[in-house]
């Protein structure tokens, strides 16, 4: 009885390794023992995100002051940002997305970088732009949020209209209703504050021309004092006896 008892239980069956056995142990070994992104290449692909998203930022808050000049710095901004996603999500990826969710990155990237070039922008020029940037802000808030769940891969987009949502979505009703109060405090229409680069008012210019006309104006005054020179010089001739 005592050798039944003591018998060590029969070991359980082994499990086949789900989704294909040895060949998917084999890619599973695989990828744990890939070597991680070179340091240069994880540096690169940082810095072209916030550059990217830095002249977006730049151009969408002052568009309206050269609009041509703007929107290059704006194209430009938007191609570093997509080079910086080829970069992260294609190049130092460990698994490469197929056709269709790398278009879908691509596009959300891009979404992603105006959301972003508009929640820092307006923030950062707020008080140049008060009116413009009470309206950057939360849209860039509602923006970004929703590029970013689109461009996640862990995350479905039925997250966007879930409680995280909701609480987005409420934050950025309160920062435009917040910010369009302090626009109004601070009393100064959009765009025309000292945030001018380079570009001078009429006001300016009509100085300006005030101060070229005053500066020309008294040029005809010395004239004067010769007409009156020359008869004292007359008088004096002729009280000296020399009359002719």
């Amino acid at each position: 009885m005592s050798l039944v008892t003591d018998r060590p239980a029969p070991s359980a069956p082994q499990q086949p390794h789900p989704g294909g056995g040895r060949a998917a142990a084999r890619r599973g070994r695989r990828r744990r023992a890939r070597k991680p992104a070179p340091l240069a290449g994880r540096y690169i692909g940082y810095v072209l995100y916030f550059v990217g998203a830095g002249l977006i930022s730049g151009a969408v808050v002052h568009h309206p002051l050269d609009p041509a000049r703007y929107t290059k710095i704006a194209v430009v901004g938007v191609l570093v940002f997509l080079a910086a996603t080829v970069v992260n999500e294609f190049l130092l990826a460990t698994d490469r997305p197929a056709l269709r969710r790398a278009v879908l990155i691509i596009a959300a990237s891009l979404m992603l970088s105006f959301g972003i070039g508009m929640l820092s922008g307006g923030l950062q020029h707020f008080e140049d732009f008060p009116d413009r940037g009470a309206v950057l802000v939360p849209l860039g808030i509602a923006v970004s949020f929703i590029a970013f769940v689109l461009k996640d891969a862990e995350s479905s987009w039925r997250r966007i209209f879930g409680p995280l949502g909701l609480a987005v979505l409420l934050t950025a009703a309160v920062s435009f209703f917040g910010l369009r109060a302090a626009a109004d405090g601070l009393g100064q229409p959009s765009g025309e504050s000292g945030h001018s680069h380079g570009g001078g008012t009429e006001e300016e210019a009509d100085d300006e021309h005030s101060t070229e006309e005053e500066s020309t104006a008294p040029t005809t005054e010395p004239s004067a004092p010769e007409s009156s020179a020359a008869p004292d010089e007359e008088s004096g001739h002729a009280e000296d006896g020399h009359s002719h």
